[in-house]
C-alpha cells in the first residue's frame, strides 16, 4: 500500500513521516540557501531509519565533503534508504542519482537529475544538486536547462530566479541573467546566490566600481550563511578590489573572510590558493600565508576527484614547499591509466595534466616551462569545469609567466583583451612596463 505523501518546504512530495519533516525542509532550506541548517538532516535520518528521503539527504551531504572517503560515509545512508519500502517515484530517483554519485558517473548523477527536474519542477533541492554536477561536468546548457525546467511554477521563489540566473551566466547570456537576479532580489534582498551571480555578471561587464559597491552594500546578510558562501561571495569582493588595482584591500580581504573559516573544507582552500595566488600575480608579498595553509592542504595530496579542483592543491602544496605536490603531480599523471573517476582519462590527457605541469611550473617560478604548457592548452581549459571567473586563475598565471620570461609579444593581446574590462588591473601596468620582474 502507498505511504501517506507529505510536501517538503518546497511542495515536493515525500512518503517521510511527518515527524522527520523538519530536518527535510531543514536540508532542502539550508541547502538552497547556503545555510548550515542543512546539517540538522544528519541527526534525523539517523533517529528516522524509515524516512528514505531523510537518509538520502544525509548521503548527498556527505559527498559534498568531496574528498575520495566521502564515498564511505555516504553508502551507509544509502543502504538504510534502500531497506525503506514504499518510496514514491520521486524518492526512487532520488535513491538512484546517490547510487550513481557514489558510484563516481557524474554523468548519470546529471542525467537523473534533469530527468527528475523535469518531473518535478517544485523540486529546488533536485535542481540544486543537479547545478552542481553540471558545473563540474563544464555543462553550462545543462544547468540552464535545468533551472528551465522550473518556470512556471517557481516564480515566487527567490533561490529558483538566483539559480536561472547562474545558468544564464555560465552561459554568457549576461543580460538575462541580471534580469532572473534583480527578480530573485526583489523576492528576497539578501539571497545570496542572487549576489554571486551579479558578481560574475559585473565582473565580465568591467562594472568594477558598481560591483565592488553592490557585494560591500550586502556583505553583512553573507554572515550566517555556510562557509562555501560567506567565503566565495567575499572572494568574489577581493577580485574587485584586486582588479581595480587595490591589492592592500583585497589581501585583508583574504585575511580576515576568505581564509580561516572553515580551511579544511574544499571550496574555503580553492578560495584561498586562487585569490593568493592572484595576489602574488599582482605583484604582493604574501608572507608566510602559503605556510598557513600547508597542513590543511597536505591531506590533499591524493584528491584528484574533481580535475578543476586538483589544480588548486597542487598550486598551493607546490608554493608551500610540502612534498605532497610531487606526491599528487604523480597521481595527476597516472590518471591516464586508469583514472579516480572513471572515463576521465582523456580530459586528463589532453587538458588537466599539461595544465597541472603547466601550474607546477608557475609555483616552481620556471615561468618559462609555464607560459609554453598553458598557453598550448589554452582554449581548452573551460573543459576542467569551474566558472569563467574562476578559470581566469589560470590565465593570470599565463600573463605573468609570460611577462616574467619578457615573451611580450604573446602577452600584449592576452593583456589587450584583459584592457577591456579590468584597466587597472596590477597586470596590465606591469605589461606596459614590460615585464613583472
Amino acid at each position: 500500500m502507498q505511504a501517506t505523501e507529505l510536501r517538503d518546504a518546497h511542495g515536493a512530495l515525500t512518503t517521510s513521516p511527518e515527524t522527520a519533516l523538519s530536518g527535510i525542509d531543514d536540508f532542502v532550506l539550508g541547502f538552497v540557501g547556503y545555510h548550515p541548517r542543512a546539517t540538522k538532516v544528519l541527526a534525523v535520518a539517523e533517529a528516522h531509519p524509515e524516512s528514505a528521503l531523510a537518509n538520502l539527504y544525509a548521503g548527498f551531504l556527505w559527498m559534498f565533503l568531496e574528498r575520495p572517503e566521502a564515498v564511505d560515509q555516504a553508502a551507509p545512508w544509502l543502504e538504510r534508504a534502500k531497506r525503506v519500502r514504499g518510496l514514491n517515484a520521486r524518492e526512487r530517483g532520488l535513491l538512484a542519482l546517490l547510487s550513481a554519485w557514489i558510484g563516481r558517473d557524474a554523468r548519470a548523477s546529471l542525467a537523473i537529475a534533469d530527468a527528475l527536474c523535469r518531473e518535478y519542477p517544485e523540486d529546488l533541492a533536485t535542481l540544486k544538486l543537479g547545478q552542481y554536477h553540471a558545473f563540474n561536468l563544464a555543462d553550462p546548457a545543462a544547468a540552464l536547462r535545468l533551472a528551465k525546467h522550473g518556470r512556471g511554477c517557481n516564480e515566487h521563489s527567490a533561490p529558483w530566479h538566483s539559480m536561472l540566473a547562474f545558468g544564464h551566466e555560465l552561459n554568457g547570456q549576461l543580460d538575462a541573467a541580471e534580469r532572473a537576479a534583480f527578480r530573485a532580489l526583489d523576492l528576497d534582498e539578501a539571497e545570496p546566490w542572487a549576489h554571486h551571480a551579479l558578481s560574475h555578471t559585473y565582473l565580465e561587464r568591467g562594472a568594477l566600481e558598481e560591483g565592488r559597491r553592490f557585494l560591500a552594500d550586502r556583505a553583512d546578510t553573507w554572515n550566517e550563511l555556510n562557509s562555501f558562501m560567506f567565503t566565495h561571495n567575499w572572494w568574489h569582493l577581493a577580485l574587485f578590489e584586486l582588479a581595480e588595482g587595490d591589492a592592500t584591500a583585497a589581501l585583508r580581504t583574504f585575511d580576515d573572510r576568505v581564509w580561516g573559516v572553515q580551511p579544511d573544507y574544499s571550496q574555503d582552500q580553492i578560495n584561498a590558493v586562487s585569490l593568493l595566488s592572484r595576489l602574488e600575480c599582482a605583484g604582493v608579498d604574501v608572507g608566510d600565508r602559503w605556510q598557513r595553509l600547508r597542513p590543511h592542504l597536505e591531506g590533499r595530496a591524493d584528491d584528484v576527484l574533481q580535475p578543476f579542483v586538483t589544480m588548486h592543491y597542487l598550486y598551493g602544496l607546490t608554493r608551500s614547499g610540502s612534498p605532497g605536490a610531487d606526491n599528487i603531480l604523480a597521481l595527476i599523471e597516472s590518471q591516464v591509466d586508469g583514472a579516480f573517476v572513471p572515463g576521465n582519462e582523456a580530459l586528463w590527457a589532453n587538458v588537466g595534466i599539461p595544465c597541472a605541469r603547466g601550474a607546477h611550473a608557475h609555483a616552481r617560478g620556471d615561468h618559462e616551462q609555464a607560459a609554453t604548457l598553458l598557453l598550448a592548452v589554452r582554449e581548452r581549459l573551460p573543459e576542467l569545469g569551474g566558472s569563467k571567473a574562476q578559470r581566469d586563475l589560470f590565465e593570470q598565471w599565463l600573463v605573468h609567466a609570460l611577462l616574467k620570461c619578457s615573451r611580450l609579444r604573446e602577452a600584449r593581446p592576452l593583456l589587450a583583451q584583459r584592457r577591456k574590462t579590468e584597466p587597472d588591473h596590477p597586470l596590465i601596468r606591469f605589461g606596459d612596463e614590460g615585464s613583472c620582474g
